[in-house]
């Protein structure tokens, strides 16, 4: 796979371009954070605000798998 591919897969779901690229664990506990802030987001934030803060999540994360490709 090409370092775009793994960038988007993690922008879709952050942690499995980190997995792809070999790092198991890290994508691994950046998935489960996505997972906590979208809980977290859907109880507390539940408003624009709170769905800017999960797409900037999804784009750092889309960011670390084409850095660590």
């Amino acid at each position: 796979m090409s370092a775009l591919t793994n960038a988007v897969l993690s922008f879709i779901i952050p942690g499995l371009g980190q997995a792809i690229n070999g790092d198991r664990q890290k994508g691994i506990i950046m998935f489960a954070i996505v997972i906590f802030l979208n809980i977290f987001i859907y109880f507390f934030i539940n408003n624009q605000f709170g769905h800017f803060i999960s797409i900037i999540y999804s784009a750092y994360a889309a960011y670390d798998a084409y850095r660590t490709y």
